[in-house]
């Protein structure tokens, strides 16, 4: 006797019913239509990968939660971003690519991390970014808030602020204080909206921090007001370091360039606690956070870096990026509400056949498909009613039923599945309808 095996998916994979599939579709499907509208190339890489390549900067917290494996005598890992396969794709076809390279990838990634809710081991991300060849301008730091903005406006929400800092302001204002640890101090700045000012004093001070230089930080980040009088309060600090001074001119051009593009400008603001990516990104970094839901947290972020493939080559290739975490995006906000699946399916008519009348149906539907009309057949034997519910049940706005004197007519009856009302139409007719 066979043994019946309890079907089931593994603790961190998300699976949607096609009602949510559709939804998701549709999230992704704004996404890349944006990505493409503002000129950015489609690729793809394998979701396997060696692992002396996704593994060149070394172990730490990525090797953990890498999925490797061996097949023969290849050692192979699962990706776990979408950085590091764009950063091998472009030195390995480097002479084909025409810089600045701009390309998009929506892809899964994989991540062996403790599985819990809203976080998955298997997940979407869509990256965007800006390859240069040794230099890259900065208007192209502008563009990325700019995408971003077109993103979520489409899908919907008004209410949403893209934050902006750029990471030579926050070294080159702790470096004027003389700390050396600046990466501690970014990590525990970090923490500010959760654990308050004091907590954050507290830490800042038991790393070495002296008590004056913690208020001077404190004080620092709390600079707030619009994006002009942020820049005057920075400008007033009188700060020598040149990497701030640098940071500052660059911030102050791109909100001036998000501005020509016609940005709304509640929807972006210069923030001085984001850091982002402690070890990667060096001038310019994002986060975008949805206002009438904190909670949800970022909901896409990224930044400007000095060289993607600095493992893999000689050359220096700057870049800046941002990515959205389309998964964890769409897990949030169905979760909370804010997002609802209406849609059960993506078909307009079914077209039911009465007895002897099958070819004829078919005939019909093919018809009907070759002038763009999304139609489904219905094939089983059954009463009528439950032909009918079948079309409810899926939310099918429309059903033609094909008997011997719609055959005989070219007419059918059209019939509207919510208001119960029909119409005797042509092929031509119904498509017209139907548009």
């Amino acid at each position: 006797m066979t043994q019946i095996v309890k079907p089931s998916t593994l603790p961190g994979f998300m699976e949607l019913l096609p009602q949510d599939q559709i939804l998701f579709n549709e999230m992704l499907d704004t996404i890349r239509r944006n990505y493409e509208k503002h000129g950015f190339l489609p690729i793809d890489t394998p979701a396997i990968e060696k692992s002396e390549v996704l593994l060149a900067k070394g172990g730490g917290e990525t090797e953990k939660q890498i999925y490797r494996f061996q097949k023969g005598d290849t050692d192979m890992s699962l990706r776990f971003d979408l950085t590091v396969p764009l950063a091998r794709y472009t030195v390995e076809h480097f002479h084909e690519l025409s810089f600045p390279f701009r390309r998009y990838h929506i892809g899964k990634v994989y991540r062996g991390e403790k599985a819990q809710k809203g976080r998955f081991r298997e997940f979407y991300q869509c990256d965007i970014d800006v390859i240069g060849n040794e230099k890259l301008a900065i208007e192209n730091d502008a563009e990325m808030p700019v995408v971003i903005y077109h993103i979520f406006k489409e899908l919907g929400f008004d209410n949403f602020t893209i934050r902006l800092n750029n990471r030579k302001i926050l070294n080159g204002f702790y470096s004027e204080l003389q700390i050396e640890d600046t990466v501690s101090v970014l990590r525990t700045v970090d923490k500010i909206d959760k654990i308050g000012k004091a907590a954050v004093k507290k830490e800042l001070e038991e790393n070495g921090v002296s008590s004056e230089a913690a208020d001077r930080i404190l004080e620092f980040i709390s600079i707030d007001g619009s994006n002009k009088e942020i820049f005057e309060a920075l400008e007033g600090l009188n700060v020598a370091d040149e990497k701030f001074n640098e940071g500052l001119l660059e911030l102050k051009k791109i909100v001036e360039f998000i501005e020509a593009y016609g940005v709304d400008e509640k929807n972006y603001k210069v923030d001085l606690k984001i850091a982002r990516g402690l070890d990667y990104y060096t001038g310019t970094v994002y986060e975008t956070t949805l206002d009438d839901y904190p909670k949800v947290g970022s909901v896409c972020s990224g930044g400007r870096y000095d060289n993607l493939a600095n493992n893999y080559t000689d050359k220096k290739l700057p870049g800046v990026g941002i990515s959205i975490g389309l998964s964890r995006l769409f897990y949030q906000l169905n979760e909370a509400k804010i997002i609802e699946a209406e849609k059960k399916s993506l078909v307009d008519v079914l077209v039911i056949p009465m007895d002897d009348q099958m070819i004829d149906a078919i005939k019909l539907v093919s018809e009907l498909r070759e002038k763009g009309v999304s139609i489904v057949l219905y094939t089983e034997q059954a009463k009528m009613g439950k032909k009918f519910k079948y079309a409810d049940n899926l939310d099918i706005p429309y059903t033609i039923v094909v008997g011997e004197e719609e055959v005989k007519t070219k007419k059918y009856a059209l019939k509207n599945m919510t208001t119960g009302d029909q119409e005797e139409l042509s092929v031509d007719e119904i498509v017209e309808k139907l548009k």
